[in-house]
């Protein structure tokens, strides 16, 4: 999970929609400004090229029983269909960070470790969302989310194998080439961003010239 910057006005649809009977958060103007704002991320597990796309609501509105949450851009979320059901529990209703409004990286560390994801919290207002990231890669309770959440493990370890081999030939070359090849990887639109700027931010002893890559706020 990584710091998003969301599109400041509202798409129009919203108040429109939000008038009607039964109107819908989902119009194609919603759709599409989520997807830009997000770069086409889940904004829990950072997945790309989402096979299934979800609008997620961060606070809960209770089957349109709140329909100022339903309605509200600023609840909104584009998340995958599996980190949606996996989040679909009491527990994170109210408890998981707003990463339009903070900078998750702040409060957690997001790592892969032997094929496992480890996310810790660094705040005690990051412990929930920790669990839930965590449990987006790991929970595999049913046959499905085995498959889903080895999807994501398996393209996060591609990922982080394409950083270790960026990394490997910058330190052995460090030319402009590389290094615009490590900036677009430590970007906040790149996939799995969280995990490759905690990498390199917990390694920065070995690549100082990459600490602006990944600082925070």
């Amino acid at each position: 999970m990584v710091k998003i910057e969301r599109t400041s006005a509202a798409p129009a649809s919203l108040a429109i929609e939000k008038a009607k009977q039964s109107g819908t958060y989902r119009g194609d103007d919603v759709m599409r400004q989520l997807k830009a704002d997000f770069h086409g991320k889940c904004y829990l597990c950072e997945i790309d090229e989402l096979q299934s796309v979800e609008i997620e609501h961060l606070k809960a509105h209770h089957n349109g029983a709140d329909r100022d949450r339903m309605f509200d851009w600023n609840n909104l979320f584009y998340s995958c269909a599996h980190c949606n059901g996996v989040k679909n529990r009491a527990e994170y209703e109210e408890t998981i960070l707003d990463c339009c409004q903070v900078d998750p990286e702040e409060y957690l560390s997001q790592q892969l470790v032997d094929g496992h994801v480890q996310v810790k919290a660094l705040q005690p207002e990051g412990e929930k969302t920790a669990q839930l990231v965590t449990e987006c890669f790991e929970r595999a309770n049913t046959g499905i989310r085995v498959v889903e959440c080895q999807t994501r493990v398996d393209a996060l370890q591609k990922t982080m194998n394409a950083l270790f081999r960026s990394l490997n030939s910058y330190r052995k070359r460090p030319t402009p080439r590389t290094l615009r090849a490590l900036r677009g990887m430590l970007s906040r639109s790149y996939k799995f961003a969280g995990f490759t700027r905690a990498y390199v931010r917990e390694h920065l002893e070995d690549y100082p010239q990459l600490e602006e890559c990944v600082s925070l706020g």
